[in-house]
């Protein structure tokens, strides 16, 4: 796809992503500008580079050097000193050899083995997720089965009740909205509601530890040194950020996707077992949850061939990236079986690839088996609409319908035949 006309440029407000992602502004940049300077409102810092090439996002995501995650964080809007601390304080905001320390505290935690080892119970979480919509006929495809897994996951992993998973699904929801999109105070409130909850967790898993991952982080040392309040808050939160909106913007997004490619989601069905391996990365590059990470520039250098000053923002775009024609036929189908398929929706490489990817595929997995087999003639009963943020993406809300079906515990019981 070539697009020579100059099309209007804007990956910063959220009303470009009212429909899913920008696609046209994507295909614009890769092919006349994959390195482009972006004005931005002043109030954010002003602008910033969108690189769009898969080459280019993959370069900087290796290079931390050149390109830190610790100066300013990795969102696009500039924050004050005083927050910037605080933010500094989950490894995603940090450089090696700082984050290379903590990725080795929770590590562990996220291998393939230990993932695999939560299989059995991600199946039973995806199975009643299906049983508590299955008879109705109807739903809400992202509230009712999207957003629940990965929260009903996340609330396992940290030994909380499933129904405050849930809670946090909605309060991760408004911290990726778009700046433009929620106002301050509520932002505020919920900063303030979120806090209130890893405080109270911390206490709570310092003084009654379980068997859970907030209680090994709760009494996790570093260094010699216990993790302090706001490390501990910090891990929670991007566990919660990391694990909630990305799966549920993929599976989501997906499944949007293949309903309104009835052909496609039908060869999907009929071949599940063949199709699940090259599928789920096959939809981690067309849905790409995750739209941009920014780095900040360490030193005068180029892109490209684009001049980057010191300090300069830049923003690394893997969802244009994963639709580079450069290095995907076709880049604007979904191919179930594409081979090879280099994504970076997990990330570029180096040291900030995903830590739950393993988690991810795993749930991803289950739920698109559980809905492939046991939800018959989905469709869309009205258009989705889609999570304000230029930071996440994935709809907000896609009510469905589907021939109701029995739950799978009255499946279990049925005479044979």
């Amino acid at each position: 796809m070539t697009t020579s006309t100059r099309i209007p440029i804007d990956l910063w407000h959220s009303s470009s992503y009212r429909q899913g992602h920008p696609i046209d502004q994507y295909h614009w940049l890769l092919d006349n500008a994959p390195v482009y300077w972006h004005e931005a409102p002043e109030e954010i810092g002003g602008g910033f580079w969108a690189v769009t090439s898969h080459k280019l996002v993959k370069e900087i995501s290796l290079d931390n050097k050149l390109f830190s995650s610790y100066a300013a964080g990795t969102m696009l809007y500039d924050m004050p000193e005083e927050h910037l601390g605080a933010v500094r304080a989950m490894m995603l905001n940090m450089d090696p050899p700082q984050h290379n320390r903590y990725r080795k505290l929770v590590g562990p935690q996220f291998l393939p083995k230990r993932a695999a080892e939560w299989q059995a119970d991600i199946a039973q979480l995806a199975s009643q997720i299906i049983d508590e919509v299955s008879e109705r006929g109807e739903c809400d495809l992202v509230r009712d089965i999207a957003g629940k897994l990965p929260s009903y996951v996340v609330a396992q992993l940290l030994g909380i009740p499933l129904e405050v998973g849930v809670r946090l699904y909605d309060l991760t929801e408004v911290m990726h909205s778009a700046m433009d999109s929620v106002t301050d105070e509520r932002r505020a409130q919920v900063a303030s509601d979120y806090q209130a909850f890893t405080a109270e967790l911390h206490a709570e898993k310092t003084a009654n530890p379980g068997n859970d991952l907030a209680s090994s982080l709760a009494h996790a040392e570093l260094d010699g040194q216990k993790l302090t309040s706001q490390e501990f808050q910090a891990f929670i939160t991007l566990l919660v950020n990391a694990g909630g909106d990305t799966t549920r913007g993929l599976v989501g997004g997906g499944l949007v996707s293949l309903v309104q490619r009835p052909e496609i989601l039908e060869q999907f069905r009929a071949n599940v077992d063949e199709l699940m391996p090259t599928a789920i990365d096959e939809l981690l590059r067309f849905q790409s949850p995750v739209v941009h990470m920014r780095r900040t520039a360490t030193e005068d250098t180029t892109i490209g061939d684009v001049s980057v000053r010191a300090g300069d923002k830049v923003g690394i775009f893997y969802a244009a990236a994963n639709r580079d024609p450069a290095v995907f036929d076709n880049p604007d189908d979904i191919i179930l079986d594409r081979n090879p398929n280099p994504h970076v929706a997990f990330g570029g490489g180096g040291p900030h690839f995903c830590l739950g990817s393993h988690f991810a595929r795993i749930e991803i997995d289950t739920i698109f088996r559980q809905i492939l087999t046991r939800l018959q003639n989905i469709e869309l009963t009205e258009e989705p609409t889609w999570v304000p943020s230029n930071f996440t993406c994935g709809p907000q809300h896609a009510p469905i319908r589907f021939t109701p079906s029995p739950k799978a515990a009255d499946l279990s019981h049925e005479p044979s035949r």
